[in-house]
């Protein structure tokens, strides 16, 4: 399944879904592995681990965090890894993917609320207002970043400026207002449940 891990690259033939959609190895195409239980219930964390780009420990971690909250775990899961700083900076549109938006975070270019912040992992809340400091404005990366996703609409639950490289968040995200990729989140609080 194509998660769109390497940005642009994934809206081209380039990318390596399109090229080779089969199990590696001599008998690669051959084979037809038959999925079941536990094996879907990893499948769809790892698709989701993947995605996000987190390890094992953070995951499960946020995992934790989520199943502490009022709410049913998987959209409370799902939100909090929305709400991420890495990832909302990606659907602001000022990376084309999440990798080039954790290096912006980590280079120290993304301010939030008037303060530097240096951790992709960092949670944004209701009314957080995120903006590309003062000195990294004129960033080519930064600039690309936000001509080549111009076309993208920004979430429901993001007030963005391009213009001023700026963003208010307005509250939490919905369910709906989740995920590009199909994922049942079901499956992955089964797998921790157990």
């Amino acid at each position: 399944m194509k998660l769109f891990l390497k940005g642009e690259r994934c809206h081209t033939e380039k990318c390596a879904i399109e090229k080779r959609n089969f199990p590696p190895g001599q008998h690669g195409q051959a084979r037809k592995p038959k999925i079941v239980g536990y094996g879907l219930q990893l499948r769809e964390k790892q698709k989701a681990r993947r995605y996000y780009q987190l390890l094992e420990n953070q995951f499960r971690n946020l995992f934790e965090k989520a199943s502490g909250m009022k709410g049913i775990t998987g959209a409370n899961m799902l939100a909090l890894l929305e709400r991420r700083l890495d990832n909302t900076l990606l659907r602001m549109g000022f990376g084309t993917s999440r990798a080039q938006a954790r290096q912006l975070v980590r280079h120290g270019h993304i301010n939030v609320n008037g303060r530097r912040v240096d951790i992709p992992s960092f949670t944004v809340k209701a009314n957080d207002v995120i903006e590309v400091r003062e000195n990294s404005k004129n960033n080519p990366t930064i600039l690309h970043a936000r001509d080549a996703t111009a076309h993208a609409p920004s979430p429901n639950w993001l007030e963005v400026d391009r213009e001023n490289l700026k963003a208010r968040v307005l509250g939490s995200p919905k369910r709906e207002d989740l995920v590009q990729i199909q994922l049942n989140e079901q499956l992955i609080v089964e797998l921790y449940s157990k």
